[in-house]
């Protein structure tokens, strides 16, 4: 096991190392909220819900399902099922097509944008979003999926959220390392949430390669509860990356509170 976190790391090195040498303008760093000057004053001067002005409140309320939400007004919620849900409609929710725990197709009438991560028309090529709504911009970057050992390229996306100068992307139910386009696509990732179950999505390996080849600042594990982890994933990260346990389900987060260094952080909550 330890040789194969040691290759898989490595490749995750070499791959981050091509993309800095690139020095290609990022999709997460010249979006919505750094090019409004109006959008950034609005956001910068308004604390809707107890969310102060340049924080993102994030929530965990199971499976691989967060509620993000922001200064402005704007909420959304991952990998919607219509089980794991907040107490009030969102205004936005993202949904992969590998397993119905992961989507529904009966959403909440009332959410504004409901993003799939795949196409449903034959022929039409990957979905494509880029949806703003008040201070929340939110894009899609599509990967491959497995289907019992077979690749199946339009079941996933990496969801993109952009805030109160933060840039924000859950994995969903991502089978693969990285290829350079899509990091390319991604642009600057802050904080990430990464399925841990290793076994379902991504093994441990290739979860510590994908953090290695983004290199966020706070790393959430989701998807946990099946072959021992999130625990078998802690034993393995802990060689490469400080970890912390909050109290809590929820956690505000700012670009002055990121750590230096790329950190785990377990929030509470349901991993089924």
């Amino acid at each position: 096991m330890t040789g194969t976190v040691s290759r898989l790391f490595g490749l995750g090195v070499g791959l981050c190392a091509g993309f800095l040498a690139q020095g290609a303008m990022a999709a997460c760093l010249l979006g919505m909220v750094d090019q409004s000057p109006l959008l950034h004053f609005a956001a910068a001067s308004s604390r809707v819900d107890g969310v102060p002005a340049r924080h993102v409140r994030v929530t965990y309320i199971g499976h691989s399902s967060f509620l993000i939400q922001t200064p402005g007004g704007a909420s959304a919620v991952t990998d919607y099922n219509g089980i794991h849900i907040p107490s009030f409609s969102p205004d936005i929710v993202t949904m992969n097509n590998s397993h119905d725990s992961h989507y529904t197709d009966a959403p909440d009438r009332n959410i504004r944008h409901v993003l799939a991560g795949w196409s449903e028309k034959i022929g039409a090529g990957m979905a494509k979003h880029d949806v703003r709504f008040k201070d929340l911009r939110v894009f899609n970057v599509p990967t491959n999926i497995g289907e019992y050992g077979d690749p199946a390229g339009n079941g996933n996306s990496i969801f993109v959220f952009e805030i109160s100068g933060l840039c924000i992307a859950h994995l969903g139910h991502l089978h693969h390392v990285l290829t350079r386009k899509q990091l390319l696509d991604l642009g600057r990732i802050d904080v990430l949430f990464v399925p841990v179950d290793g076994g379902m999505t991504i093994s441990h390996p290739e979860a510590l390669a994908i953090i290695k080849q983004i290199e966020p600042r706070l790393v959430f594990p989701m998807h946990f509860g099946f072959f021992g982890a999130p625990d078998a994933f802690f034993d393995i990260a802990k060689e490469f990356y400080a970890i912390r346990s909050e109290k809590g389900s929820t956690l505000l987060v700012s670009r002055k509170t990121l750590p230096k260094s790329t950190e785990i952080r377990f929030l509470q909550g349901g991993g089924f």
